[in-house]
């Protein structure tokens, strides 16, 4: 028994098109266009999995003006990976992307305010250990789901998962923006890693790349410059042929990159059920008019549930998340260039260390509206960075844990890169790096690991350090302290001391508490009275002590 199926390519100025597939011996089936821009036809087919491509009449610059090629369906859900065809699924009559069932979608889970965000490529996090041509699965992610609970993270941010060509990449030059990678999986075992994670109450959120494709993305040859800038905008900063934004249809009335992306937003959302995107390079996007549309379409499509937008806007301009602005947040690349050189000793600068912390100096409005990180994908790890000062072993833990306190309690959304959390310390590097789990049996690793643990614990419960309060109370220049309080209306209060210096300072007085009273030492596990607006504490070098009332 077949079915009527209709395949539609959307190339509003190319004069012809047709479909061929193993539903046709590869042989042309004409498609019809209609005012819409759209070819159209329909084909009898048969439930299961059947391969395709487009054949065009090119309009793009580099080829012959109206010469036939193949082409992949922009739209098209799923690659195989071997003939690089696109394939569709019929089952029921219906075309599909799969047959998953979703099982958690209403499970809650944490609003924007609460969000702990460990980023992970799916390729390196796990899977493939002791093969150096393994890469991780989405399986395999699944598997360590309990590990990310027991952590304590409430988010994951996923590198990207669209199609990317060869069998190993980051994943920042997708060309095939409907399939998911598959090299990870199928789209059946991504839908069930988001599944899982809902299940135990994990946000996803997914590396959008919206700035540029690979310059084999099938809309690049069938007409350039309908969707793209004919030449780089920014050849500083060039990854691929960039999205033109600002380019109008006035025969159609729209602008085709935005219904591309759009489309594509929507895909993801409605398929993926995913919790939030990260914007990739919206400096080089440069257009607010499109990253407000794109916002409230990616937000009218969650509906109800949280959802986020997270620029990666490098510099960080606070200007796209304030109240004019188009984004949620982004990424917060001062937190991690002046905490870096601090806690490494390269220099000591409280103005500086008030900027970052206190993300509002710098011109952004609220909580949410950055993304401090330490370590990322485009950063290299800290543990690297001491390295390269001959900072090891203990020295190198000691300063790492000073960092954690400082991400954990600055105001803003921390977010880590996977392995930091045990002081992984691979280059950065865009060929195969897997995380090291065996690093783990190591004392100081699971020193720092627990001390993780236990300061996101601290700010998942201490709602204080949900707010934009803090109040930095004490300065000792000459000694490289800083010391700030958090609150919340409610009467919660962290307090963070911080010696950034190679001295231990026994007996140290802290002036102008914030309360007299008994407070908890988190680090350390203890109570310490405060009297006569001081505390006197005793703070080793390179250390900061946690206070809790």
């Amino acid at each position: 028994m077949t079915n009527s199926i209709e395949f539609k390519l959307f190339a509003p100025y190319n004069k012809e098109a047709a479909v061929v597939g193993s539903f046709s011996d590869w042989q042309p089936i004409d498609m019809q266009k209609g005012d819409d821009g759209y070819f159209r036809t329909k084909v009898e087919l048969k439930d299961g999995e059947h391969q395709y491509k487009f054949r065009v009449r090119s309009l793009s610059w580099f080829l012959e003006k109206d010469e036939w090629i193949e082409v992949v369906d922009p739209y098209a859900v799923n690659i195989d990976p071997g003939s690089q065809n696109g394939t569709i699924t019929v089952k029921d009559g219906k075309a599909i992307v799969d047959t998953y069932v979703w099982m958690h979608d209403d499970k809650p889970l944490p609003p924007d305010h609460e969000l702990v965000i460990y980023e992970l490529h799916i390729g390196d996090f796990s899977g493939g250990e002791g093969d150096p041509d393994g890469k991780g699965q989405y399986q395999n992610v699944i598997d360590k789901l309990d590990y990310l609970i027991e952590l304590g993270i409430n988010a994951i941010e996923l590198m990207p998962v669209k199609e990317n060509p060869g069998t190993y990449s980051w994943g920042y030059s997708p060309q095939y923006f409907f399939a998911a990678e598959s090299n990870y999986g199928t789209t059946y075992q991504l839908k069930h890693l988001i599944d899982e994670c809902h299940s135990k109450g994990l946000r996803v959120i997914v590396d959008g790349i919206y700035n540029h494709s690979n310059t084999e993305c099938p809309l690049t040859q069938i007409d350039h410059d309908y969707w793209y800038h004919h030449s780089p905008t920014d050849s500083d900063n060039s990854w691929g042929p960039e999205f033109n934004y600002e380019k109008y249809d006035e025969n159609l009335d729209l602008k085709p990159a935005w219904k591309y992306v759009g489309d594509n937003v929507s895909f993801w959302i409605n398929e993926y059920h995913i919790d939030g995107i990260r914007y990739d390079a919206t400096r080089q996007i440069n257009n607010y008019d499109f990253l407000h549309w794109i916002v409230n379409k990616a937000k009218e499509e969650a509906g109800m549930k949280p959802f986020i937008n997270i620029a990666e806007n490098i510099p960080e301009d606070p200007s796209i998340t304030n109240i004019d602005g188009p984004m949620d947040g982004c990424w917060h690349y001062s937190f991690y260039a002046n905490i870096t050189a601090q806690i490494c000793g390269d220099r000591y600068d409280s103005e500086e260390l008030k900027d970052v912390i206190d993300c509002k100096r710098g011109g952004f409005m609220g909580a949410t509206n950055v993304v401090n990180y330490l370590s990322n994908h485009d950063h290299r790890r800290i543990m690297v960075e001491l390295g390269e000062r001959g900072i090891v072993g203990e020295a190198a833990f000691k300063r790492v844990k000073l960092g954690a306190v400082l991400l954990m309690t600055a105001v803003g959304i921390p977010m880590m890169w996977m392995g930091q959390e045990f002081g992984d310390y691979n280059p950065l590097n865009q060929e195969a790096s897997k995380i090291n789990w065996t690093l783990l049996a190591g004392e100081d690793n699971q020193h720092l690991l627990a001390h993780f643990k236990g300061l996101i614990n601290l700010r998942k419960n201490n709602h204080a350090l949900y707010t934009p309060n803090i109040e930095f109370f004490h300065e000792d220049p000459e000694s490289k302290v800083i010391a700030y309080v958090r609150w919340n209306d409610q009467g919660s209060r962290v307090v963070v001391i911080a010696n950034f210096s190679d001295q231990y300072l026994a007996g140290y007085a802290v002036p102008n508490f914030p309360a007299d009273g008994t407070w908890h030492e988190w680090t350390g596990n203890y109570d310490l009275e405060a009297g006569n607006g001081q505390i006197m504490i005793d703070l080793p070098e390179y250390e900061a002590q946690v206070f809790v009332q």
